[in-house]
């Protein structure tokens, strides 16, 4: 057996063989946990999950690499970006923090700049996806299929036909798929969903979800493409459209990128910041596997300028349980959960990503009607949700004992859907009636068609 196979099947049997450790703990009523590095060695290859990043841009150097490097057990060995210059710099980033960990110099970080390349290593266990909205199915796709364990950023897919394609492979393949929806795994947020479960405001009647807004922008003149840019797979999928800098991200820094603001990339909050609220009150709704069936609204969109996404905006929806969903700027960013008995509001407080994000206007991170409501505790005997102490541990937990992480991807597809199905109540200025278990308008062929968009060769989606 060559050294390469031997190191896999080496690390491949010790996984098998935690997983099977950890199925026998939960028998005897005990909870999967990250075995320390100490109790293997702390180099032995069997004791180590290896990590590719696709995506090195912002988001990717200081939350998703950081959030796996942070663990023994998870070795960051590959990293890919079809920037060049931005693929070098991450291989900088993770080889530095690497050297300084260890007190020794350390120069382990292979360089991609394909991510089918990437795919082909056997060596990689699980990947993390840092790309652009318009990547992470296709991308997420290929990796389950290629065997590994994936961490995909929000939202799961820029349409909802590419959402469900997305959470069938995964499904079909048995991969572990975390989406970073990481709301999840702040403790306030898992509180407020159990405290609404629990019937502390009576009957949950409305939830109000307030998300920052985006400006337009100017006009920008092309620009010659860098030549550390391979632009036209950036582009992908979505239609070819000239270079110019700030429809894409900075040469120059990693302060928030353009192509946040583009339709043809993303559809702007309603998916940025909604994706996260959105799936938090499903989960306090307990809607987690459904959607609205009524959605209406209005929103002002840019009449010049390169940036497009939405603006000022209200849309609402209602579910079949009755609970009625609006969401719209004005609102402080974060969720009210309004019931027969009072309100409970949670956010982030004055958490963000980073300092180039918006945030629009902040509201505590955990406030109610009464104190009393949020002093309350949970009893034995009530309604528990999963908890998960940290988003990308809880991913490599998962890994390791095969269960199902506290953000699976058809969950996240059905808060990414819901967000889209606004977007399209936004574009077609009427109201809609949505069938969550076909995932289809009812009698609205116009609506039915933005369920997709039309893909560029040769990086459209399979099928």
């Amino acid at each position: 057996m060559s050294e390469e196979k031997a190191s896999q099947f080496s690390r491949r049997n010790f996984l098998e063989t935690s997983a099977k450790a950890a199925v026998a703990t939960l028998a005897f009523g005990g909870f999967p946990t990250i075995v320390p590095a100490s109790v293997f060695g702390k180099n032995a290859p069997s004791n180590r999950i290896n990590i590719g990043a696709i995506g090195t841009g912002r988001i990717s150097r200081i939350h998703d690499m950081p959030g796996v490097w942070q663990y023994d057990q998870a070795q960051i060995m590959a990293v890919c970006d079809l920037d060049t210059r931005r693929a070098e710099e991450g291989k900088i980033l993770v080889n530095e923090y690497y050297s300084k960990k260890n007190g020794k110099p350390y120069d382990g970080v292979k360089v991609y700049n394909d991510y089918h390349a990437l795919l082909q290593n056997k060596d990689i266990d699980g990947v993390l996806i840092s790309t652009p909205d318009h990547w992470h199915a296709l991308i997420g796709m290929a990796a389950v299929k290629a065997g590994k364990d994936v961490y995909c950023q929000k939202p799961t897919s820029l349409t909802i036909a590419e959402g469900r394609a997305l959470s069938d492979a995964v499904k079909s393949t048995g991969r572990i798929f975390q989406i970073g929806s990481q709301q999840r795994s702040s403790q306030q947020f898992r509180y407020a969903a159990e405290l609404v479960r629990n019937g502390r405001i009576g009957q949950l009647k409305t939830v109000y979800i307030g998300l920052p807004g985006d400006p337009s922008g100017n006009d920008e003149p092309p620009m010659p493409v860098p030549k550390n840019l391979n632009y036209d797979m950036w582009l992908g999928s979505t239609p070819e459209v000239y270079y110019t800098e700030k429809r894409v991200h900075p040469q120059q820094g990693y302060d928030r990128p353009g192509w946040l603001r583009c339709e043809q990339f993303g559809a702007g909050m309603i998916t940025g910041w909604g994706s996260h609220h959105v799936d938090c009150a499903h989960w306090a709704m307990n809607t987690e596997h459904t959607g609205p069936i009524e959605v209406w609204g209005t929103a002002e969109f840019p009449k010049k300028g390169l940036w497009d996404v939405h603006g000022p905006f209200k849309t609402e929806g209602l579910y079949a349980n009755g609970v009625h969903m609006i969401i719209s700027d004005s609102f402080p960013n974060g969720i009210r959960f309004e019931g027969t008995d009072g309100w409970i509001f949670v956010s982030r407080g004055d958490a963000q990503a980073t300092a180039s994000d918006p945030t629009g206007k902040a509201g505590k991170a955990l406030d109610a009607s009464d104190p009393k409501i949020i002093q309350s505790v949970i009893g034995p005997n009530e309604i528990h949700l999963y908890e998960s102490k940290e988003h990308h541990g809880n991913w490599l937990e998962c890994i390791k004992s095969r269960k199902q992480p506290i953000a699976p991807v058809e969950v996240g597809h059905r808060s990414c859907s819901t967000c889209l199905i606004h977007h399209i109540v936004m574009k077609l200025k009427r109201k809609v009636y949505w069938d969550p278990a076909k995932e289809r308008f009812k009698n609205d062929d116009e609506a039915n068609a933005m369920l997709t968009r039309p893909q560029r060769k040769p990086y459209a989606l399979p099928g």
